[in-house]
């Protein structure tokens, strides 16, 4: 018997670039975003007899931001940086992004949040998912709450948090648990994308 040595990677840990986006790259989202309609956001959990009440779990707008040449740079920009950390920290095989990119806000007035999940379900999309990114659009003196918790492993109270901070992304494997705690004042505004390929190898 000559079993292998596996190559070890850092399996569990969130990965921050306060940096991901620039100023002027933000506006030009926010101002290309204004010819796409909102939808509610929604959850990929439901309960067997379809009584599940998707506010208690998610409460937030959304937009889809297509795969256009309007929009070319921005996945440009989330693919080679994310490719960049995944290969120097998790890893994984990655291969594209299939879904689009999503454009999220939480308002204060309804106590926006989205409770404790991971971003792997069970149809052919979201069972690709492999790394989670979050890319935060407001400032921090725009709202308060709606802190991004990432559970690495451990307990949910040691949970870690990202610093709030205008184009900061936070990056982590798509089988965590995370969670955007209730929004008490503002909007909170993010961009969320996943990126994957085939299965966990």
């Amino acid at each position: 018997m000559y079993p292998f040595i596996p190559r070890i990677c850092n399996a569990i840990t969130p990965v921050v670039d306060e940096h991901f986006l620039s100023y002027n790259e933000i506006q030009k989202v926010s101002n290309l975003l204004q010819n796409i309609p909102y939808e509610r956001g929604s959850v990929m959990l439901k309960n067997e007899l379809n009584t599940f009440d998707e506010t208690e779990m998610r409460r937030s707008n959304v937009k889809w931001i297509p795969h256009t040449p309007e929009w070319s740079w921005l996945y440009y920009i989330i693919r080679d940086k994310v490719d960049f950390i995944n290969k120097n920290t998790w890893n994984f095989d990655l291969t594209s992004i299939i879904e689009s990119i999503q454009y999220t806000e939480y308002k204060g007035d309804e106590k926006g949040h989205y409770d404790w999940h991971i971003d792997i379900g069970n149809d052919i999309v979201t069972n690709c998912r492999k790394v989670s990114i979050s890319i935060l659009l407001s400032s921090p003196d725009e709202y308060e709450g709606g802190e991004l918790l990432v559970n690495d492993g451990g307990s949910i109270g040691d949970s870690y948090s990202p610093p709030k901070k205008l184009g900061s992304a936070v990056i982590f494997p798509s089988y965590l648990l995370h969670k955007v705690n209730p929004i008490t004042k503002g909007i909170r505004r993010s961009l969320v994308l996943w990126m994957g390929g085939s299965t966990f190898k």
